[in-house]
């Protein structure tokens, strides 16, 4: 019986599964390792305590992999590709192929067939495949200038739009969630932290951005609705490079901002929809990890 790993390296977790030829043996979960945001050593000690936990389930040994694929945000940068095979090189036996995160994505939602898959979590990137076989990608840019639509982005424009009205003279209810979400007493904390360096963890605000839209505070629905619409940019970009006028086109969607917030899923199918009639929204919530694992198997099997 072979034995093959995936993993799916985030911003905000790291989810690892182990199976043979044909099913799922063991899971594992642990922090973030997405080495350009957290570093290689807490890179390391996430993947490695996932890779544990999963052994641990399966009551397999790490010797006894025989490939490993992982997807992570930035996994086409040789540099980075290179970070995470000496990490996993010091914990699994055999081949480790390290792949981009949208890449395992697509392969859950499609194999190897024609589709767009629109991910928004701590980061957000589009990317998609025709039935030529023809690539391409928008967005996932990194942090300082791209990652539209994503958690990150959520919370810095939460911020940016809290501080409009402050200018203003007026206080917003949204300022009391971010200020608890990040345990801060002040707005003028708030901008110090916002703009400290190394940047601060904007994403973490985004279950608090939640809280006040679901109170029906209209700072926090406006963010929501300009996630979704920026999210449906990207999705539009990369259908246009790929795929003909009028040609049926299948969506999926993966990451923690789409399967949590309703209002961004909702704004999201509405404008691409409105873009494209023939579009289909797959229902089900990607769960990448499972294109890595069967990536790690096909490539064992040659």
């Amino acid at each position: 019986m072979s034995i093959f790993l995936g993993i799916d390296g985030g911003g905000s977790k790291t989810h690892c599964v182990i199976g043979n030829e044909t099913a799922i043996l063991g899971r594992g979960e642990s922090g973030p390792s997405n080495v350009v945001r957290v570093g290689e050593a807490e890179a390391r000690d996430a993947i490695t305590a996932a890779v544990k936990q999963a052994c641990a389930e399966a009551r397999i040994n790490p010797s006894q992999i025989e490939r490993t694929c992982v997807g992570v945000a930035g996994g086409a940068r040789a540099e980075s590709a290179q970070i995470v095979r000496r990490i996993l090189s010091q914990v699994v036996s055999g081949e480790v192929d390290v792949v981009g995160d949208m890449v395992i994505a697509l392969q859950t939602a499609f194999g190897s067939g024609p589709g767009i898959v629109v991910i928004a979590g701590t980061g957000s990137i589009a990317y998609g495949r025709n039935a030529a076989g023809q690539t391409a990608r928008a967005g996932g840019w990194g942090f300082a200038i791209s990652d539209e639509g994503s958690a990150h982005w959520i919370g810095r424009a939460a911020i940016a739009a809290v501080m409009r009205v402050y200018d203003q003279g007026e206080s917003a209810a949204l300022l009391a969630h971010l200020l608890q979400a990040w345990h801060l007493a002040t707005p003028e904390q708030l901008i110090m932290a916002a703009n400290a360096s190394p940047p601060a963890n904007f994403a973490a605000l985004f279950p608090a951005i939640l809280l006040a839209a679901d109170c029906a505070d209209p700072l926090a629905h406006e963010v929501l609705v300009q996630a979704g619409g920026e999210l449906a940019r990207l999705a539009i970009t990369v259908i246009a490079r790929l795929f003909r006028p009028g040609e049926d086109v299948q969506v999926a969607v993966a990451g923690g901002v789409f399967r949590n917030a309703a209002l961004v899923r909702q704004v999201f199918y509405n404008d691409l929809h409105l873009t494209y009639p023939n579009m289909k929204l797959s229902e089900t919530l990607v769960d990448p990890v499972k294109g890595a694992l069967e990536i790690a198997r096909r490539g064992v099997r040659g």
